[in-house]
């Protein structure tokens, strides 16, 4: 018989990298997890890992019930929750998972009003699952995706709800200020400040630049947009970002947004949620109040 324990106690030594950390995070002693271990092994007739030195290797029986372990646990962890939700009498628990560093400010505008309208909803927000939203959001993970690069689905329905332009900001004595707008030769003697994802997942560079065959003299990445709006304030370089994040953080700096292209970069934030979800009254409400906010 397969049972939960083995499956958590693989979890956590994938993740933790050792029996001994794995113990302590299960709250059992290393000899109690190790006992459990090998009388399931003796049971079956397989061995789970081996010792490599003093690291650990899966067997193939291991990595099989390790991508089980790791495919159900989260769906019996939501179970429990939502059970605990109902016995305390409470609504649900909403968990975002976010794609972009924009997504954060625009949740920002979301949690307010959300909060106040749901106030018997546990509200949670998983940056941990940024850039593997989908596989987050089927397998129980997380309850509602942010993301501007929705990836088609069977399980998934996406939602736009807010839509904006990706700019060019450069400052106010830079050439290309007093210009419509940039073309991807422009950028060729520039330093380019983005956010840090890597190059496949940046507009700027899959929709702009490569299919021009350019490229920025220098490219650096940088956390937080009031830092790259300080930057390009201070002519260290011209950034890339969505243009309501320059109106909202950039006012009243030495700064000019310049249009990517004569058609723009358009973009729209869009909102994942598990197919047969759509009903669930308070994830139906937050896409309900993100689209109405959006107007």
């Amino acid at each position: 018989m397969l049972d939960r324990q083995i499956l958590a106690i693989l979890r956590e030594v994938d993740r933790l990298g050792s029996v001994t950390a794995a113990a302590e995070r299960l709250n059992v002693s290393q000899s109690a997890l190790s006992h459990t271990v090998r009388k399931f092994e003796e049971r079956h007739g397989i061995a789970i890992w081996m010792k490599k030195g003093r690291s650990l290797r899966f067997t193939q029986a291991g990595e099989h019930l390790l991508a089980l372990a790791q495919r159900l646990l989260p769906q019996f962890e939501h179970a429990e929750r939502v059970l605990a939700d109902v016995a305390a009498g409470r609504r649900g628990t909403l968990r975002v998972g976010m794609e972009c560093h924009p997504c954060q400010a625009w949740l920002m505008r979301m949690s307010a009003p959300y909060l106040a309208q749901w106030p018997d909803v546990d509200f949670e927000v998983r940056t941990a699952f940024r850039f593997d939203g989908v596989a987050a959001l089927l397998d129980n993970e997380i309850d509602l995706l942010i993301t501007p690069d929705p990836i088609e689905s069977t399980g998934v329905l996406f939602t736009p709800v807010f839509d904006y332009e990706l700019v060019l900001v450069v400052h106010d004595a830079h050439p290309l200020a007093a210009r419509g707008a940039a073309q991807p030769q422009d950028l060729l003697g520039e330093e380019l400040i983005t956010v840090p994802v890597s190059l496949e997942r940046l507009d700027i560079y899959t929709r702009f630049l490569v299919p021009a065959h350019c490229r920025p003299r220098h490219h650096k990445t940088v956390e937080t947009t009031e830092l790259m709006l300080q930057l390009v304030a201070a002519r260290r370089g011209v950034a890339v970002l969505p243009d309501w994040l320059v109106r909202e953080d950039g006012a009243g700096l030495p700064i000019r947004t310049v249009r990517l292209g004569t058609g723009g970069i358009g973009k729209s934030i869009h909102l994942g949620i598990r197919r047969g979800e759509e009903g669930v009254d308070y994830i139906a409400g937050f896409v309900a109040l993100a689209r109405q906010m959006s107007l």
